[in-house]
């Protein structure tokens, strides 16, 4: 039971909202969090769903590949017309890609699962080295983004440099 590979909305009509490189490091987490919250205005129907699917992503990410070895995880918020995607983008975990595992009611495992039922659709591409996995959400009306910079820049003199340098855990 593995991802769909490349099966998702033609990223042809798609418009970059926002992106964020951050450290391959469990704090990251929430900082995926907080830039998908400055993006996406607060009254969103989808912004819950957005901000619990960035948390596993990145999760598995920091957690199963190269990313969480010293490397980079990068998340990307995409529009088309009546839906948003969501990007993760790793360092790779030697050819391994993400697959729905069974459920063992183990205490993990259960990441893949959740983006499953919190996604119109989710799957995954190579990307070199690395895996970019996707989820796409449906988004009713045109959505208006708030302000696409919000302190997330890499010149920000505030989220970034406390995200690479360990601070604010």
């Amino acid at each position: 039971m593995g991802a769909p590979e490349n099966k998702g909305t033609d990223p042809g009509g798609l418009v970059v909202v926002g992106t964020l490189t951050l450290p391959g490091a469990p704090r990251s987490v929430g900082y995926a969090r907080r830039f998908l919250r400055d993006m996406v205005p607060p009254d969103h129907p989808g912004l819950d769903d957005l901000v619990t699917v960035v948390s596993e992503l990145v999760c598995n990410a920091v957690t199963h590949t190269a990313s969480g070895d010293g490397g980079r995880v990068t998340v990307s918020l995409l529009a088309g017309e009546g839906f948003l995607r969501m990007e993760i983008a790793d360092d790779g975990a030697d050819g391994r890609r993400p697959r729905l595992k069974a459920e063992t009611g183990a205490e993990s495992g259960r990441g893949l699962r959740i983006v499953d039922v919190l996604t119109r659709s989710w799957g995954f591409r190579p990307d070199g080295p690395g895996t970019v996995v996707w989820a796409e959400f449906r988004s009713v009306g045109r959505v208006l983004f708030r302000n696409p910079d919000m302190g997330l820049s890499r010149d920000s003199s505030t989220l970034m440099p406390t995200a690479f340098e360990g601070g604010e855990q």
